[in-house]
């Protein structure tokens, strides 16, 4: 039966969507099977569905709708440009840290890289940057959005591997972070090459305090949400609540910059957004019980031999595969894909579920900057009116500064599960 994988892989690369690519694997290895257990089909996606957690993922999908039409973005892109604008590379750097700010709010990539694109890849263009560095590096810091909390990506894991979704996103801080640094640096270098400054005047304390006040209600939530769960106030799927409502109170009547007639068009958006996703959950839980049920990870271990007991080659591995899946897989499909085939391989090779579930994240993440699907590279290039092939010399040093991150945090797992520890003493 695991040829079947195989089976699944030919159907992605003709162009079947996942959701019925993974159903369909799924009832004919059963009809070949025992065509009598086709009753359990209705069943298992009705329970994988069947789960109170997942009421998060229309949730958040709902409050990052409402931050991005919100005017949240302009405010989170000022006070960056009063942080970090005066530096070599500065605006640059703008674009980094307020992806990082916007993926706290939102925990998606495309929608932090149209809207700080948008913005800031016309005035980088103005300020003379070359546009092909302008738009690699917004497409690049997007990727930051499903590893900040909170995360779809990680909402997705912590449902399929039953997970603390809480510790997920304890454990998504520091990695997102250091993605951020990083690309800061590379920016910093970069600008001082090719000099790139915008001023020469460095913010005072009080205009850092005043970008700071403008921006505070919206860099308040991630407090609040990540905050909330730590105390224990409310769960990760109630934060979901809190966060739209506290969208809504902002967007609609602080900043005002949604009015009652714009929601239908921001529930319409959200519902064909998460029904698409609760459907590839579903059938995602099918094809994972056609898995357990025909012991397809126990024959995954024991074709890798001895590589499933040494944690080192066992990561190095998944890695590898996981990146070249992320070419050309979503990253939502490839969470429901990977998850159910890759967790009994971790777990037999004693590592953490935590750790992985922020490695497979990071992963999958860059893959949306990588050819040829790369989502996030065809909205930049979109805006900025260029190929994406003309990014490449910017890009690839880019995506290699994310995969040294990727090596730092695979191989140094204390720094995605000490937050965790330091939080769950």
């Amino acid at each position: 039966m695991i040829w079947l994988i195989g089976l699944l892989f030919i159907l992605i690369l003709l162009g079947v969507p996942i959701a019925f690519g993974l159903g369909f694997v799924s009832i004919f290895g059963i009809m070949l099977s025992d065509p009598g257990l086709l009753i359990n089909v209705p069943r298992r996606i009705f329970s994988g569905i069947n789960n109170f957690t997942l009421v998060a993922v229309p949730l958040f999908i709902l409050a990052g709708e409402i931050m991005t039409k919100g005017g949240i973005s302009k405010r989170l892109i000022d006070f960056s440009k009063t942080i970090v604008g005066p530096l070599p590379g500065g605006l640059a750097m703008v674009v980094i840290l307020a992806s990082m700010f916007f993926s706290a709010l939102t925990g998606t990539a495309i929608a932090a890289a149209a809207a700080i694109g948008g913005m800031m890849i016309p005035a980088m263009k103005k300020e003379g940057y070359d546009i092909r560095f302008s738009a690699s590096i917004v497409a690049t810091s997007s990727t930051i959005g499903p590893i900040i909390p909170p995360s779809i990506v990680l909402i997705l894991f912590g449902v399929m591997a039953s997970v603390s979704i809480g510790d997920l996103f304890i454990a998504g801080v520091i990695p997102g972070l250091l993605m951020g640094l990083s690309l800061m640096i590379y920016s910093f270098f970069v600008g001082k090459k090719m000099n790139y400054r915008s001023s020469d005047h460095i913010a005072t304390f009080k205009e850092i305090a005043v970008g700071a006040k403008d921006a505070l209600l919206a860099l308040i939530m991630p407090l609040i949400i990540i905050g909330g769960i730590v105390s224990g106030i409310f769960t990760a799927t109630e934060s979901g609540v809190i966060a739209v409502v506290y969208a809504i109170i902002i967007g609609m009547f602080v900043y005002k910059e949604i009015a009652f007639k714009d929601l239908w068009t921001i529930l319409l958006a959200t519902a064909k957004t998460s029904s698409a996703i609760i459907f590839l959950i579903g059938t995602a839980s099918l094809f994972i019980w056609f898995l357990s049920f025909n012991q397809i990870p126990n024959q995954l271990i024991d074709m890798m031999g001895g590589v499933a007991d040494n944690p080192f080659l066992l990561l190095l591995i998944i890695n590898i595969i996981l990146l070249i899946a992320g070419t050309f897989i979503d990253t939502i499909s490839a969470v429901s894909i990977f998850t159910p085939l890759f967790l009994p391989l971790v777990l037999a090779g004693g590592i953490d579920p935590i750790h992985f579930g922020i490695i497979l994240a990071v992963n999958l993440t860059i893959g949306m900057v990588t050819p040829p699907l790369g989502v996030c590279l065809f909205v930049t290039s979109s805006i900025a009116k260029i190929t994406v092939p003309k990014m490449f010399k910017y890009l690839i040093p880019q995506i290699a500064v994310l995969l040294l991150v990727l090596i730092l945090i695979t191989y140094v797992p204390e720094i995605v599960l000490f937050p965790v520890e330091l939080f769950a003493k």
